[in-house]
Parts: structure tokens; C-alpha cells; sequence
């Protein structure tokens, strides 16, 4: 069963590479949705999956690329919006 989640990444997110090494886990893991910087300093990630994939892109998420510092990751169930790919939103 598809479910629909949104993220919110805080610590140091941005200008790290982040919203790339998310699209990578996340096209290795088979989600869709889209990630993009926030006004706020974090990240935003909303993704399609099942429980499983879901979970696996939630640990991707704490961990980040090398240059990230991730102090937090909030997770919100989100209403479905049908997505082909996962994409980069442009800031």
C-alpha cells in the first residue's frame, strides 16, 4: 500500500549537497516525490511508498551526505499527490 509522508531535515542542510543525495536514495529505494531548501534552513522531502521504503528513506535522511550536520527529522503523514519521479524543486 502507497503511503504519502512529508519531511522536514533540520541542522546544516543546505548548501551541502543534501536535496541530491536524498533524489539518489530515494531513486535507489523506488520513492517519488520531491525535495527542496526551505526559507527556514531545512529541507523538505515529500515521498510515495510503501511502510518499508519509507523507513529506509527516513534512516537516508538522518544520515545525509558527509558535509550535512542533521540535528532532527520530523515526519508528517501528507495527502497523496501522484508524482512520475522524484525531483529537485528548484529553490
Amino acid at each position: 500500500m502507497k503511503l504519502a509522508k512529508r519531511y522536514l531535515v533540520r541542522g546544516r542542510v543546505q548548501g551541502v549537497g543534501f536535496r541530491y543525495f536524498v533524489r539518489q536514495c530515494a531513486m535507489r529505494i523506488g520513492i517519488t516525490g520531491y525535495t527542496r531548501n526551505r526559507d527556514d534552513g531545512c529541507v523538505e522531502v515529500y515521498a510515495i511508498g510503501n511502510a518499508e521504503q519509507l523507513s529506509e528513506l527516513e534512516g537516508c535522511l538522518w544520515k545525509g551526505p558527509h558535509l550535512a550536520e542533521v540535528r532532527g527529522v520530523e515526519g508528517f503523514e501528507a495527502s497523496m499527490v501522484k508524482y512520475k519521479e522524484f525531483l529537485i524543486e528548484p529553490e
